[in-house]
């Protein structure tokens, strides 16, 4: 029968789970007191009634400071919640277009299209081909150049044309 592995609880090694003969200390004032024994150090944030925190595991010796560990978590929690509200999803909205379309159906569409880029969303541009409208590919063409000029100011083309069966497939990405 093997032994449960122990468990790694994550966050920083904390007082007695510092397991390293020496590390080098900073108190709580934020003086460098260089390299210490852990033992000193322990007893150092004890006598402060602080914690002893491993700040910087991955040097040698590792960096730990005496700090309160509560106020430490909280801390990184607030500062971990105010990088996931700046966080902005880019979204692919698509649109779709027929290389016949009308005037006004075209407006339309690039008014959509500029409001996504205003919002920082990425827009997929499809144009579907019917029946016969293969025979005319060269509409289509001409149709995602008018797009592509229409938004050049707006949105730059992240992926060219291509085809896919019967639709033609362009990715616009906001400036």
């Amino acid at each position: 029968m093997k032994s449960a592995a122990p468990v790694q609880k994550d966050g920083p090694r904390v007082n007695e789970d510092i397991r390293l003969r020496e590390i080098q200390l900073i108190d709580h004032n934020g003086t460098n007191h260089g390299v210490i024994d852990t033992p000193t150090a322990l007893k150092m944030a004890q006598e402060a009634g602080l914690d002893l925190v491993e700040i910087s595991p991955n040097t040698s010796p590792p960096v730990c400071k005496i700090l309160d560990y509560g106020k430490y978590k909280f801390q990184a929690q607030k500062k971990a919640a105010e990088a996931r509200k700046k966080q902005k999803i880019v979204e692919i909205k698509e649109i779709k277009l027929r290389p016949m379309i009308d005037d006004h159906d075209y407006d339309v569409k690039m008014r959509a299209m500029k409001r996504f880029f205003e919002e920082g969303d990425k827009v997929k541009v499809t144009l579907r081909f019917r029946g016969r409208e293969m025979a005319h590919q060269e509409l289509g063409t001409q149709l995602l150049d008018r797009v592509k000029t229409d938004v050049a100011e707006l949105a730059k083309v992240e992926q060219d044309p291509k085809f896919e069966g019967r639709q033609v497939v362009m990715v616009l990405a906001p400036r």
